[in-house]
């Protein structure tokens, strides 16, 4: 027996946006994400230390042979890109909470490309690349800075993972729940009148 008309309907409609709208929002928030890795960039040309170098007259050395300089700017780079991968999580989980699969596509795309950016504004803000050169303008004996490299190029995963990490950890937390449908309302015959008997007037086996 269908519901009746004051009755809740059974499959509630699904009142989220469409599908183009979604794509949208996605296209927006990947393309925003990427240009905030234009900061990541300038913060690790700044952060990151620097390798030493010094040259001779034919030569260019390792100023600290030793020196784990090469290794604090990939680690200042994983490090920085995980703290903008959680805040951009943070931010689009706080700007769309229902999220979807496009949103959550678009994150993962603008954070990728976001670190790539960084990556290579970095290498152009910092020291110049023409060693050579910079040898031969510094002098034999003084001491110049190496171009900054990105030696570890998996830290250019960091901003994407952590970004999906915490949206999706704060959706599965915080994020709005699906609907319960409402059941049919079961319609008892025995109030019917005629006691035990169903909808066609025979008799219910007891």
């Amino acid at each position: 027996m269908p519901p009746s008309a004051g009755s809740a309907a059974p499959f509630p409609e699904d009142d989220g946006p469409g599908i183009q709208t979604e794509l949208k929002e996605a296209a927006v928030i990947a393309v925003a994400v990427t240009v905030c890795g234009a900061f990541l960039g300038l913060l690790w040309n700044w952060l990151a230390p620097r390798v030493p170098l010094v040259a001779d007259e034919r030569s260019v050395f390792l100023k600290e042979i030793e020196g784990e300089q090469a290794i604090g700017a990939d680690g200042t780079f994983l490090l920085l890109a995980l703290a903008f991968g959680v805040l951009s999580g943070l931010v689009v989980f706080l700007a769309r909470k229902r999220g979807g699969v496009p949103l959550v596509v678009g994150l993962a795309l603008g954070g990728l490309l976001a670190s790539v950016v960084a990556w290579r504004l970095g290498i152009l803000v910092g020291p110049g690349g023409d060693v050579v050169a910079r040898a031969k303008e510094a002098g034999p004996g003084v001491t110049f800075d190496a171009p900054l490299e990105l030696n570890a190029i998996g830290a250019l995963l960091a901003w994407p993972i952590a970004a999906l990490a915490v949206h999706l950890g704060l959706t599965a937390l915080f994020g709005p729940r699906d609907p319960e449908f409402d059941a049919v309302p079961y319609h008892d015959w025995s109030a019917a009148p005629g006691g035990k008997h169903g909808p066609e007037g025979g008799a219910r086996e007891s």
